[in-house]
C-alpha cells in the first residue's frame, strides 16, 4: 500500500524505494495505492498497461508512466487496486475488504464505521465542483502539479514510456 500526498515525487526517483516496491510486488497478493501513491507505483514500473486512478489534479501524469488513467474513485486491474484522492480511501478500503473477505464483511465494516457520506457541499469532484472552485484550486496547486508532471516525465522516459519532448 503506497500513500500519496506532497513529497511523493521524491519517492518516484528513489531507486531504493522503487526496488523495494518491485520486490514486494513480485510476491504480493495485492499492490495498492491511494491518491498520488499510484504515481509511485507507476515510477516503479508496476502500472505499465494497467488501468489506475489517482487524485484528479495528477491523474493525467499516469499516462507518462505507462498506465491507463481511469477517472473513478477505485480501480481494480488484476491484483492492482488504486484509489483516487484521500477521501476515496474509505471507498478503496471497503472495495479491498470485499475482495479479501467478501461483500458481506465489507458491508459490515461500512456500517461499523458509520460510513454514510453526506458532504456539506457538492464540490468533491471536478464533475460537481463549481468552475471557479476548480480554477482557484488548480491555481493554488499549480507549482506542485508542475513538479509532479516534470518528475513523471523524467521517470517515464527512464521507463521508456514517456515521450521525449
Amino acid at each position: 500500500m503506497v500513500p500519496g500526498g506532497p513529497g511523493q515525487q521524491d519517492l518516484m526517483e528513489d531507486e531504493r524505494a522503487l526496488e523495494f516496491l518491485r520486490k514486494q510486488a513480485a510476491s504480493a497478493s495485492y499492490v495498492t495505492s491511494v491518491c498520488t501513491g499510484s504515481l509511485v507505483l507507476g515510477a516503479a514500473g508496476l502500472l505499465k498497461g494497467r488501468r489506475a486512478t489517482c487524485h484528479w489534479a495528477a491523474i493525467d501524469h499516469l499516462t507518462l508512466l505507462g498506465a491507463i488513467p481511469v477517472r473513478e474513485r477505485v480501480v481494480v486491474d488484476g491484483n492492482v487496486v488504486t484509489g483516487a484522492g484521500v477521501a476515496s480511501g474509505i471507498d478503496f478500503a471497503l472495495a479491498l475488504a470485499a475482495i479479501l473477505d467478501g461483500e458481506q464483511v465489507a458491508r459490515e465494516i461500512q456500517l461499523q464505521i458509520e460510513y454514510d457520506p453526506a458532504p456539506p457541499f457538492n464540490s468533491g469532484s471536478p464533475r460537481t465542483a463549481l468552475p471557479e472552485t476548480i480554477v482557484a484550486l488548480k491555481s493554488r496547486m499549480a507549482k506542485l502539479n508542475d513538479e509532479r508532471r516534470t518528475v513523471a516525465m523524467r521517470v517515464g522516459r527512464k521507463l521508456g514510456v514517456a515521450p521525449n519532448a
